[in-house]
């Protein structure tokens, strides 16, 4: 089933903005989400956040979700039906959902005008972003529908050691080149961790490659080379530090918000225009070379046909290289002809 998209006004600042959240197990999403939940509670008490739980398998939530995905998908049915396990379930699960998932767009929809955020509670099994189909396909019908930005939520407390920072940058990284949708990159947890460390590797690859040194590994000597081809990727990174906790540091998310939602109208919706624009042609120029191939093997069907009732004559309609052929014979044959016949008549002509 197709889904039915919605048409965004480029530039509405008044439609709701969709943020898509994601992060690893223990990254502390669902209580970001709760926080959250509060702290846009305080700014618009007449419309709250409306909030989505993808997530089959969490047992309980500390936000109030109005569309459910346990609602729909039992963990335990789809484990037993599909001899899975508790990952592959929550995998098929997602997919399952969102084959449906226009009548979740549509009930979004309509509580645009009571609502200022649309808050997507996702997973911990990070690879239903990564490369399951399910993770695009949901992000993509989000996005065609409302503005909206990937919510990547990383426990700052797993940063303090480089090697563990430059692997959750580099996951971070393949998500956005795959999704290639604006991102708010949130470093949670600063009640538990210090910050400034984390700033300073994202601003100085001196700092970090001279950290590195002090781990003289392979694994060392890998996260320089990949740190020195993210440096670009770093300079243009929206991220916030906060704590889900305490609500500490929840008003740069929101300036964070305001940047993505601009980023998303900016230079988004331009190139998925283009997109859609390549996809055409290119669609266009399939069914053209498909229309070419089907005629010509209507042609050399019709051409085999008359091979086989003709068999000694050549076939104008058969394709190219058997019409060489069959000229280029016939012509041999009229040629013997030809001599055969100035033969006799020279003989006659002798008599």
């Amino acid at each position: 089933m197709e889904a039915e998209t919605f048409n965004i006004p480029t530039g509405d600042e008044k439609a709701p903005f969709c943020c898509i959240v994601i992060g690893m197990a223990g990254s502390g999403k669902s209580t970001f989400i709760s926080q959250l939940e509060k702290q846009a509670g305080r700014r618009s008490e007449e419309k709250l956040p409306y909030i989505t739980n993808l997530d089959p398998a969490v047992t309980n939530v500390s936000y109030t979700p109005f569309i459910d995905i346990r609602n729909t998908i039992k963990i335990k049915d789809v484990m037993k039906n599909y001899n899975l396990g508790p990952n592959g379930a929550i995998l098929t699960s997602l997919n399952l959902f969102s084959a449906q998932f226009d009548q979740v767009l549509n009930k979004m929809e309509s509580k645009r005008n009571n609502t200022e955020m649309y808050i997507v509670d996702t997973p911990g099994q990070i690879e239903v972003f990564s490369w399951s189909a399910s993770g695009t396909i949901i992000s993509q019908m989000l996005s065609a529908s409302f503005p909206s930005a990937l919510v990547y939520v990383i426990d700052l407390a797993r940063c303090k050691n480089p090697n563990t920072f430059m692997s959750n940058m580099l996951f971070c990284c393949s998500i956005l080149y795959k999704l290639k949708l604006p991102m708010i990159v949130v470093f949670n947890k600063t009640d538990v961790a210090d910050p400034e460390q984390v700033k300073v590797w994202l601003k100085d690859y001196a700092v970090f490659a001279e950290d590195l040194k002090k781990n003289e590994t392979y694994l060392a000597s890998l996260s320089r080379s990949l740190s020195l081809s993210l440096d670009d990727f770093y300079n243009d990174l929206n991220a916030v530090y906060l704590s889900s906790m305490t609500g500490d540091g929840f008003d740069s998310f929101f300036g964070a918000v305001e940047k993505a939602r601009e980023e998303y109208y900016n230079v988004f919706l331009p190139d998925l225009e283009k997109r859609k624009q390549s996809n055409v042609a290119e669609k266009k120029r399939v069914e053209e070379e498909m229309a070419k191939f089907h005629n010509q093997v209507a042609q050399d069907k019709k051409g085999a046909e008359l091979d086989k009732m003709y068999p000694n004559m050549a076939n104008p309609n058969a394709g190219s290289q058997s019409l060489y052929q069959k000229k280029a014979q016939t012509k041999s044959k009229m040629e013997e002809v030809k001599e055969k016949f100035d033969e006799m008549k020279i003989e006659d002509e002798n008599n």
